[in-house]
C-alpha cells in the first residue's frame, strides 16, 4: 500500500480449493469474480488506485490435492465498505477450474490494536521513569497536566469581580457584564477579561482604566445601553462592541466571540454613543461550505484520532494520525482548512497559520494565547455536533 495510505482494517478470510492452485490463481479469482458486483467505484482495482485497498496478501499450502490458505486485505475505508468487500470475496466459488470455498475469519481494527500497543508502551515508560525520578516526575507531570487545563475564573479587585487570570498581566482587558460572559471568553481562549457585575461601574474598573487599555463587550439589549452610558462617564474605554440586537453575550459561541473581536481589529475606532450598531448576521444566512463539509466528515472522523486537510475547494489533500499532524501538515501545500479529532492548541494554530490554513475545527480548544487574525477556529460543539 502507498506510504500515504492509512490502514484502518485488515479483512481476513480462510479458503479451501479442491485442487492445486497458486497465489496468482487466487488473486485472479478474487478480482475477476467480484468485479462489477456493486458498480465500478467498488471494484478492487479502483479501490487500490485510490489507496483505499492495499496489497492483498495470500498465504497458502497445497496437500493431498487440496489447497488451503488465508487472504488478508488491508483497507482504509469505513467499516461498512470493508464488510461489503469481505462478503464479496466470500462469494468466490471457483479458483481456476477448481471449486473453492471462502469464509470471513474476522475484520481486525488496526487502530484499536495500535492504540492498545501505545497505551501499554506508555505504561511501561511511566513505570520505568517514575522508578528513577519519582519526586521530579510528579512535579513534571503536574506541570504538564496544569498546562492542558482550561483557565479558571479568578477574583479581581476589592469587589471580587469574576475575571480571567490574564487581567493581571495583559496590557489590554475586555470588560463584560457578568460571570457567564467571563466563562465564555475563557472557553474561547481569552483570559484578559473581567466582569462589571452590574450597571454601576466598580471602583476597581475605574482604576484599571488608568493603567490598561479597555474594550467593552456588552449585551445587545437595554441593559447594555445603560452600561455603555455609565462607562462613558466614569472610565476611559477604547471601544465598545455589542452582541447582536436582542442577544446577550453569553448566548454566543466561542467562535462568535473570536469573530467579533477579529472583525473589529486592534485599530478600529471606539463606537460613539448613539451611533448605529452593526447589524447582526441574518439568521437565515446559509452555513458556510466548510461547516457543511465538517458536518459531513464528523461521523467518520469522530473517535479516530485523525486529521483531514482540505484545499480551497474543500477537497481532501491529506489524512493523518494527529500524532503526525504538525509534521505532515508542514510538508503539505495548498491546505486551507483543518478538521480533526483532537484539541486545538497554540502550537497547532501556529503551525497551521505557517502553511496558510485559514480555518480549524476540532473537538475543543486548549489555552490559546494568540490567534492570527486571518485564522478562524471552531469546535464540533459550536456546530451542534456534540
Amino acid at each position: 500500500m502507498p506510504d500515504s495510505g492509512i490502514v484502518k482494517y485488515l479483512v481476513k478470510l480462510r479458503f479451501e480449493v479442491d485442487g492445486v492452485v497458486e497465489r496468482a490463481d487466487v488473486i485472479g479469482a478474487i478480482f475477476g469474480q467480484t468485479e462489477g458486483l456493486f458498480g465500478p467505484e467498488m471494484n478492487l482495482n479502483e479501490l487500490q488506485k485510490s489507496w483505499k485497498v492495499g496489497r492483498i496478501e495470500i498465504n497458502l499450502e497445497s496437500k493431498n490435492d487440496k489447497t488451503r490458505g488465508e487472504v488478508i486485505i488491508p483497507m482504509s475505508t469505513d467499516i461498512g465498505t470493508a464488510a461489503l468487500i469481505a462478503a464479496a470475496v466470500e462469494s468466490v466459488d471457483k479458483v481456476g477450474p477448481c471449486s473453492a470455498h471462502f469464509n470471513v475469519g474476522n475484520i481486525e481494527d488496526v487502530r484499536a490494536v495500535k492504540r492498545k500497543q501505545i497505551v501499554d508502551r506508555a505504561k511501561l515508560i511511566v513505570r520505568d521513569w517514575s522508578s528513577k525520578t519519582s519526586s521530579e516526575g510528579e512535579n513534571l507531570l503536574k506541570d504538564v497536566t496544569e498546562s492542558t487545563k482550561r483557565a479558571k475564573v479568578v477574583n479581581y479587585g476589592l469587589e471580587n469581580l469574576p475575571a480571567g487570570p490574564g487581567v493581571y498581566s495583559s496590557e489590554l482587558v475586555y470588560l463584560v457584564e457578568g460571570r457567564a460572559d467571563v466563562v465564555l471568553f475563557l472557553r474561547a481562549g481569552i483570559e484578559n477579561v473581567v466582569a462589571l457585575e452590574g450597571t454601576s461601574v466598580p471602583e476597581s474598573i475605574i482604576e484599571l482604566g488608568k493603567k490598561k487599555r479597555l474594550i467593552a463587550v456588552l449585551d445587545g439589549d437595554r441593559g447594555g445601553d445603560l452600561i455603555e452610558k455609565e462607562l462613558a462617564q466614569v472610565v476611559r474605554v477604547e471601544k465598545v462592541l455589542r452582541a447582536p440586537t436582542g442577544k446577550e453575550v453569553e448566548d454566543l459561541t466561542p467562535i462568535d466571540v473570536l469573530n467579533m473581536l477579529k472583525a473589529e481589529g486592534p485599530s478600529a475606532p471606539r463606537r460613539e454613543r448613539g451611533a448605529e450598531r452593526a447589524q447582526p448576521r441574518a439568521p437565515e444566512e446559509p452555513e458556510e461550505p466548510v461547516v457543511l463539509k465538517a458536518r459531513e466528515l464528523y461521523p467518520d472522523l469522530n473517535g479516530t484520532l485523525e486529521a483531514i486537510l482540505l484545499d480551497q475547494g474543500l477537497q481532501e489533500i491529506g489524512r493523518f494520525p494527529i500524532s503526525e499532524l504538525v509534521l505532515k501538515m508542514e510538508g503539505t501545500s495548498g491546505a486551507q482548512f483543518l478538521i480533526f479529532d483532537g484539541i486545538v492548541t497554540q502550537r497547532l494554530v501556529e503551525s497551521a497559520a505557517r502553511v496558510g490554513v485559514k480555518g480549524i475545527i476540532g473537538h475543543r480548544t486548549g489555552e490559546l494565547n494568540e490567534v492570527p487574525g486571518d485564522v478562524r477556529i471552531g469546535t464540533f460543539r459550536d456546530l451542534g455536533l456534540e
